[in-house]
């Protein structure tokens, strides 16, 4: 297992910096999400992606790859009634596969709750049919580029798509192809009143990536969540993936929550 950071807690730094002082406590990747560098990926130039994947190389560290895909720029929706949006947030899912490789990353963590939730007048099968569409392109394209895109059950005050991990395996098998597989969040989990051990082991064959905080919202260990049942799980399906903290609550600064997230996940690991 490896420690990652993801880093729009760092609300006003440069991702240089939040690679350079990640590195210093000891993670071994940061996780990037995209709006934090510009409000569209294709603005990005070329230069600035090599600026980032030379930082990383300079700090020996790595970019575990990309999360919150679509919150920006507005108006994209994975399963929205409209084609045209639909397109467009495919062209754009792959556009940050792209930006995923240059940055030399290896997951995509398809979250983005605000994009997903099943649009009146669709049923839920539509809507998962025309999701099915776009993961199915996007992990053609992840598997040319060296990537896996992941798909994220969230909890069902989030969305109301795909809010429960056998439903994510579903997903993942209907999709059949080993560039789209899935990620585990322990907030979302504990938030569904599932146990994550459990769930860990029963979705082992398709676990690409890991999400570590509390049933807060807030870092590891701070919460009602029972952690050591969780690592051992990790252990016992020989996941070797990141473990990356993800929080909601930014109090009362990133350097504070970083330095605690890691000393406390390194007890275990």
């Amino acid at each position: 297992m490896k420690l990652a950071i993801c880093n729009e807690m760092f609300e006003d730094w440069k991702i240089e910096d939040v690679i350079t002082y990640a590195s210093e406590l000891g993670y071994d990747a940061v996780e990037i999400a995209p709006f934090t560098l510009a409000d569209s990926v294709l603005d990005i130039s070329e230069a600035e992606r090599n600026n980032i994947r030379k930082a990383a190389e300079d700090a020996k560290i790595e970019i575990a790859g990309l999360h919150w895909l679509l919150v920006s720029p507005e108006g994209l929706y994975i399963n929205h009634t409209d084609a045209d949006i639909r397109q467009e947030t495919c062209d754009y899912l792959l556009a940050l596969i792209e930006l995923c490789a240059d940055l030399d990353g290896r997951i995509l963590v398809f979250g983005s709750p605000k994009q997903r939730s099943v649009m009146d007048p669709l049923t839920f099968d539509e809507a998962w049919d025309y999701a099915k569409d776009t993961f199915t392109a996007g992990a053609e394209l992840a598997g040319e580029k060296g990537v896996i895109l992941c798909m994220e059950p969230l909890s069902s005050d989030q969305t109301d798509f795909i809010t429960n991990p056998d439903t994510a395996v579903e997903m993942v098998k209907a999709v059949n192809h080993p560039n789209f597989q899935m990620i585990l969040d322990v907030c979302s989990t504990a938030k569904e009143g599932l146990d994550m051990p459990t769930q860990i082991r029963n979705c082992a064959d398709h676990v690409a990536h890991f999400h570590s905080n509390d049933d807060n919202g807030y870092l590891p260990g701070s919460g009602n969540v029972d952690y050591p049942p969780i690592i051992e799980a990790l252990k016992e399906i020989n996941y070797s993936g990141y473990v990356s903290t993800e929080v909601f609550d930014f109090k009362p600064d990133p350097k504070t929550i970083a330095k605690r997230s890691i000393d406390f996940l390194r007890t275990l690991i």
